[in-house]
């Protein structure tokens, strides 16, 4: 049995949603998004949660990622997903043009214009040096803070560079350290 898919989804009030075909329609306060839902795997409500059921064993592997992402789904359209970006080194910034543009200054000999898709709001903290990408489709969060982290990933000499908020990074020992 899967354990991630046996598990029940809490379905809030103001949330609802839609079984198209193969694919689930969210509805909720902040908008409206859609999940994979492949053929044996029905979605049922039961006492204000949501459970997915697979017809058979050779589903559990779907099983588990189907439930995963109508999860995502709901959390998304009730709160949102946010990811944290930190850019470290001298002169290392970042500034919004416009609303749909973030420009970063890293050291390169040009300023990289990053646009933003669909869905994806960015808010820069004063000092410039802070990013939090806000949207309600995890994979796409996800996806453009990897993307704008890739800019300049972060050095293992200097740990100067783009990264996730929290991230541990190993430093390495330079030449003069390896006697």
């Amino acid at each position: 049995m899967s354990r991630i898919g046996k598990k029940p989804i809490p379905l809030p009030a103001t949330v609802k949603y839609k079984v198209q075909g193969n694919a689930v329609l969210v509805e909720g306060p902040k908008g409206k998004l859609s999940a994979m839902l492949p053929a044996g795997i029905t979605l049922e409500t039961k006492d204000g949660n949501l459970l997915a059921v697979r017809e058979k064993e050779s589903l559990a592997a779907l099983h588990g990622l189907t439930r995963a992402l109508v999860s995502n789904a709901v959390e998304g359209v009730t709160k949102g997903w946010t990811k944290e970006l930190d850019i470290v080194g001298i002169g290392y910034r970042a500034e919004l043009k416009g609303k749909g543009t973030v420009v970063f200054t890293l050291g390169f000999s040009h300023p990289i214009e990053f646009p933003l898709p669909t869905g994806i709001d960015v808010a820069v903290d004063p000092k410039q040096t802070r990013l939090t990408i806000s949207g309600i489709d995890r994979q796409k969060v996800g996806q453009v803070a990897a993307d704008m982290r890739s800019l300049r990933k972060p050095d293992p000499y200097k740990n100067k560079g783009v990264r996730y908020v929290g991230e541990r990074l190993k430093k390495k020992v330079g030449k003069t350290g390896a006697k």
